[in-house]
């Protein structure tokens, strides 16, 4: 028997609530959980799920960065020139997206969610970056601020080229791989790392969400109820985090993922249908 039209935003609410609530207390992007979990068990085409993703990555972030960037929690000399490679490149990674057969994308987004698995598994909870000296580039750019400076500035543009182009080609968030490349490449500190990665995010994902926009890609039936969830469920997130165990969380969402990047890949062999 066919659902009612009205079961499938109904359960998208739902689901993206739970993913809000978890996003906020396991650290990641809300994007990295839905892109693959909506692509993999929902009956909806793979282009109007990375396109929903990169608008609640978006949506997300662009709540947080004004605040951020008024209690100077964040750094907008920091944050623009890696979002503007970062950007060009999700335009790029998207106009690919388009390019590439649905079952070529399902296969790929498994091994990325499942690499991204991995990394999250081998990183731990993070070291501290430490105190290091900056870079000719660094000093260039003038990425320095009052009690911080990054070094590595070449290798970390060229991480966000890649961060940017994988955000826009699969529709993830990329909070996952932004604050790994501030914190342990570039030696930002940690919370600045973390409060730049918002600002970056917003700047990055809106370039790649105008391209899948422009192609009628998103899906008002889709995002709206996954947008109101994702929020709402970040509010009560934020809550429950002074008395998680963010361990745990970190736990779960690591098996979600594992589960979700099994079922992507499998369902792009054409072996789990």
């Amino acid at each position: 028997m066919a659902e009612a039209w009205w079961f499938w935003p109904l359960a998208l609410f739902a689901l993206t609530f739970l993913f809000g609530i978890v996003a906020v207390l396991a650290g990641v992007g809300g994007g990295v959980l839905f892109v693959p979990i909506i692509g993999g068990f929902f009956p909806f085409h793979l282009d109007y799920v990375r396109a929903a993703g990169l608008i609640l990555a978006l949506t997300g972030s662009l709540s947080a960065t004004p605040a951020l960037l008024r209690s100077g929690t964040a750094s907008l000399r920091l944050a623009m020139p890696l979002a503007l490679i970062g950007s060009v490149m999700s335009i790029v990674g998207a106009l690919v997206g388009f390019a590439l057969p649905v079952q070529a994308m399902q296969t790929a987004l498994g091994l990325i969610i499942l690499a991204i698995t991995a990394l999250m598994l081998l990183s731990g909870e993070g070291v501290p970056a430490g105190a290091h000296r900056d870079d000719r580039l660094g000093r260039w750019l003038q990425l320095h601020g009052e009690g911080w400076r990054v070094h590595r500035t070449a290798a970390g543009t060229a991480c966000f080229a890649l961060i940017g182009f994988v955000g826009g080609l699969f529709g993830l968030g990329a909070g996952w791989a932004n604050v790994p490349t501030l914190f342990l490449v570039m030696g930002a500190p940690l919370k600045l790392a973390v409060a730049t990665s918002s600002v970056t995010i917003s700047i990055i994902n809106a370039s790649a969400a105008l391209v899948y926009i422009e192609s009628g890609a998103a899906l008002p039936m889709i995002v709206a109820p996954s947008i109101l969830g994702v929020m709402l469920g970040a509010r009560l997130g934020a809550v429950i985090l002074e008395r998680a165990r963010p361990r745990a969380i970190r736990q779960v969402v690591i098996a979600v993922l594992l589960v979700s990047g099994a079922r992507a890949l499998l369902k792009g062999l054409g072996l789990w249908n």
